[in-house]
């Protein structure tokens, strides 16, 4: 618990001042190495962990989802904060059931979407999905550990382009107590500023959209303090896959060999720091 205590208060301490990018990670190679790599913290990606599991974003469990979030804790020593969807269910209770579990598992943070779920009304009502973020704050700010409860706005990832209706929300789950505001989808720099500019707490910028990602330095312009990086490292990695499986079974060629980062390389990365 002491452990999971420093690096709470580690995870908290990034967010004070200036950038950081957080890497969404999807297994225990992936999280050695971005850790070996420097970063000061990680993270989980929900649509990584379910495609690891061979599953849609979405149809994993909430035991699923915290096995695979126990297994980047046990292998890192950076704070990790996970993707914990809409709490995986609508109740209150419900998200406050899955921010004790979260933190029983180790994390120090995670994030709770107002998405449903549901097609036909895929944003919960603002007061609804405020009772929802104040049930997540009242558990991660609890006695056990100050876990850093991340609350999203998600209208720009389900069709709804409503920038003043995000920043109301975002300002509403501020209101309610957590720790950072996150608008995933936002289509440009002055939306990423308008929305920094409405808040006091820090916000969260997702890159992984082509032509809606800046750079550091423009996003730490616009006022963001963290930048996450969703599934663009999985992508990154099932792109090099795909290459190279379809070369071999196309051309029957195996030049992506050539390329290759070599088995002692990567155990430099997995071995335990010293």
């Amino acid at each position: 618990m002491d452990k999971q205590h420093e690096r709470a208060a580690s995870f908290r301490a990034l967010h004070e001042s200036g950038v950081f990018v957080v890497p969404n990670v999807f297994d225990g190679a992936s999280a050695a190495i971005m850790q070996r790599l420097g970063f000061k913290a990680l993270a989980t990606s929900s649509a990584a962990c379910a495609a690891t599991l061979g599953k849609l974003d979405g149809e994993v469990t909430r035991e699923e989802a915290l096995v695979h979030a126990r297994l980047i804790v046990s292998v890192s020593d950076c704070p990790v904060t996970a993707d914990l969807e809409n709490g995986f269910g609508h109740a209150p209770e419900t998200v406050a059931e899955t921010i004790r579990l979260a933190i029983v598992t180790g994390l120090v943070g995670g994030s709770i979407e107002d998405a449903s779920g549901d097609v036909r009304a895929p944003i919960y009502e603002l007061e609804h999905a405020v009772e929802r973020v104040a049930a997540a704050v009242a558990e991660a700010h609890g006695e056990r550990v100050h876990f850093v409860l991340t609350a999203r706005a998600e209208n720009f990832l389900h069709g709804r382009a409503d920038l003043d209706d995000t920043v109301r929300r975002l300002q509403a789950f501020e209101r309610a107590g957590a720790d950072v505001l996150f608008a995933p989808g936002l289509p440009d720099l002055a939306a990423v500023r308008t929305v920094c500019s409405a808040l006091k707490k820090p916000v969260n910028f997702m890159v992984g959209m082509r032509g809606k990602s800046f750079t550091v330095a423009e996003l730490a312009a616009a006022g963001v303090r963290r930048i996450s990086l969703s599934t663009t490292l999985y992508r990154a990695a099932m792109t090099g896959l795909l290459a190279a499986a379809r070369e071999v079974r196309e051309h029957g060629t195996f030049g992506y060999l050539d390329g290759l980062v070599t088995g002692g390389e990567l155990e430099k990365y997995l071995r335990p720091s010293a």
